[in-house]
């Protein structure tokens, strides 16, 4: 099969330079509601963009089409550095499972993309636009740099264990490349990697490589009803045990399928007994052998239930759901309630989901083979983070808080606070990187935005 080039469209930029527009270099500059948006169109623009903004001690915010801003702290910055024309597909390689392309590239095309070549991203990434009432709109830089996998990455792994490799702009405004276009590669000793999930704190990314998977050709899904948080749990953790290769695992409380909860047309709603819990366990496969395994497995959960098995599109819709939240939308019942993601040890989930629902109020749905909660609360002034973080802590797990308003998010961690030693080797970290703090400032650490 031959490679697949899918360069700039030649109409991509008509009408940047309309009037109004204000050169800095050779990158577009606008002012609207004295914000000023610096739209560039390669890394040189970008390499620019920063250094002006380093010499002016003027912090950026880093956008592709803005589909994230509202996750992490409230930054203090006039300045928007645009990466939304940088959305080129530069190289992609099916045969050799890799694609190149730009860090501006919108989500959906790029997956659209490799979708017709039979192939995904197997970590699963998750769209957060239902979750937060925004469009659709989120970018392949994005993707990286939130870093935030969906079911799969029990098996597949996360953002980071895909990423190849990148080229970005650091907080010196120099380019530079780390990592590779090859799978086994040891270039830059794997530095791309501490892109993801920086939310766009120590670099601007330009362009990255990654890794695309072939898509199975079929899929089961195992469902088991009515269950409670810990014994699903437990059947859980025997199907993530067994040797049937599980590559999703979830639970619904019964709670989270109140009266008019959740996304319109949520599959999850129409799995019937609206007040039925149901614990999900996936496996993926060519025909043949996702549907031994299923009746496997069934055959092992037998003493948690009896299983029933929804084949392949009522079972990715199922996992769409679960992978984006539907049950906690932005357009349901919950959508004015904070939602916390919480990453804990998988053992532990299902009695502090409890624990938790229990003491706020609120409602739980667990992935990850209960590794990963995620907690829709009940409004309050700090979105219930003390006591949250309080439980959170004392099984060693984090909790970030996705969705809630502004005043919120100025008066709380967003992320979850660090020990003093970690956060300190993080700040050297970063500063090697952005040593002037020009990046995202304040996005990632409360108190540091002025």
């Amino acid at each position: 099969m031959p490679r697949i080039h899918v360069f700039k469209h030649p109409l991509r930029y008509h009408g940047r330079y309309k009037t109004g527009y204000l050169g800095v270099g050779r990158a577009a500059k606008t002012r609207a509601g004295g914000v000023d948006t610096l739209k560039v169109r390669d890394a040189g623009d970008v390499e620019q963009v920063v250094r002006a903004a380093l010499a002016s001690e003027q912090p950026l915010e880093i956008i592709g089409h803005g589909g994230k801003r509202l996750i992490g702290q409230p930054m203090a910055t006039n300045a928007l550095l645009d990466l939304s024309a940088l959305n080129a597909v530069t190289a992609y390689e099916p045969n050799e499972l890799i694609i190149t392309v730009q860090a501006g590239a919108p989500l959906a095309d790029v997956l659209s993309l490799i979708d017709s070549r039979n192939q995904q991203f197997a970590f699963e990434p998750v769209n957060t636009s239902q979750l937060l009432g925004t469009p659709d709109t989120g970018t392949i830089g994005g993707m990286i740099g939130a870093g935030l996998a969906g079911p799969r990455r029990i098996r597949a792994g996360g953002a980071r264990d895909h990423l190849l490799g990148a080229h970005a702009v650091s907080g010196f405004g120099d380019s530079f490349k780390a990592g590779g276009r090859v799978v086994k590669n040891v270039t830059g000793y794997d530095l791309c990697k501490l892109l993801a999930g920086s939310w766009g704190t120590l670099a601007v990314m330009t362009e990255v490589t990654l890794k695309v998977m072939p898509r199975p050709e079929s899929e089961r899904t195992l469902m088991l009803r009515g269950l409670d948080d810990i014994t699903a749990n437990r059947a859980m953790t025997a199907a993530l045990g067994s040797p049937f290769d599980v590559s999703g695992a979830a639970h619904v409380p019964n709670s989270a399928f109140r009266a008019g909860a959740g996304a319109s047309a949520d599959p999850l709603a129409e799995l019937g007994s609206p007040r039925e819990a149901v614990t999900l366990l996936r496996l993926e496969g060519i025909t043949a052998s996702a549907v031994h395994r299923a009746a496997a497995l069934a055959a092992v959960l037998a003493p948690f239930g009896t299983a029933e098995i929804l084949p392949d599109a009522a079972s990715a819709a199922v996992w769409s759901s679960i992978r984006d939240v539907q049950p906690f939308a932005a357009n349901g019942s919950l959508g004015g309630w904070p939602v916390w993601r919480i990453v804990c040890p998988p053992a532990a989930g299902g009695a502090l989901g409890e624990l938790l629902a229990r003491d706020t109020g609120g409602d739980v749905i667990y992935d990850w083979g209960g590794g990963l909660i995620w907690a829709a609360l009940p409004p309050r002034p700090d979105a219930q983070a003390a006591l949250l973080r309080q439980r959170v802590d004392a099984v060693g797990g984090h909790a970030t808080l996705i969705r809630a308003s502004e005043q919120v998010r100025r008066d709380v961690d967003v992320f979850h606070p660090q020990q003093p030693g970690l956060a300190a080797l993080g700040e050297r970290v970063r500063h090697s990187f952005d040593p002037k703090n020009i990046l995202n400032r304040g996005r990632m650490a409360r108190g540091s935005a002025t």
